[in-house]
Parts: C-alpha cells; structure tokens; sequence
C-alpha cells in the first residue's frame, strides 16, 4: 500500500521561501549598494548584523507560522504581530521614538 503523504520538499524547491528568503537578502544588500553611491548611507558592521538578525527573525517568524497547524485566522494574527514587532524595533532603531 503506498503512503498518499508526499514527502517534504528542500528549501530551494519551495519558489515562495527562496522568494521570501532573497527578499530578506535583497533588502540587507541596499544599504551597502547605497553607502557606494551616496554618504548619506552611513552602516557599521553592527548595523547590518541587527538588520540581519531582525530580517531572521521576521522571515522566520513567517516560515514558522506557515507551517504550522493553526488557523488561517490565527497565522494571520500571528503574522501582523511579527511585522508589528519588526517595524517598531525597526522605527525605534532609526528614530528613537521611545526617548
């Protein structure tokens, strides 16, 4: 009897992860293309390390709520408040809006 569970794909056979994930890369490289072209792009080393743990975070945040088990409604929730919470430390980050 064959088993009707088809077996997990790689990551690169997945097109919506590389996608997610190349976007993640995408958005970490514009600053350093950026800080070629003009001064008023200034990151350190550290800034694009937080970037990248922020961008992880958030792209994992979404992998992990896409499969897991729950709801529709529930993932949806699930992902505005991982965006909610990238943006804020994001905006917190660049402005200082709790100071």
């Amino acid at each position: 009897m064959t088993s009707t569970n088809p077996t997990p794909k790689a990551f690169w056979q997945a097109p919506w992860r590389l996608a997610l994930w190349g976007a993640a890369a995408t958005l970490l490289a514009l600053p350093a293309l950026a800080m070629r072209v003009t001064d008023q792009v200034n990151w350190g080393p550290g800034d694009f390390f937080v970037f990248g743990i922020m961008l992880a975070g958030l792209v994992g945040g979404i992998e992990f709520l896409s499969a897991s088990r729950l709801a529709l409604r529930a993932k949806l929730i699930g992902g505005a408040i991982v965006l909610a919470v990238f943006a804020l430390v994001w905006v917190e980050l660049a402005v200082g809006i709790f100071d």
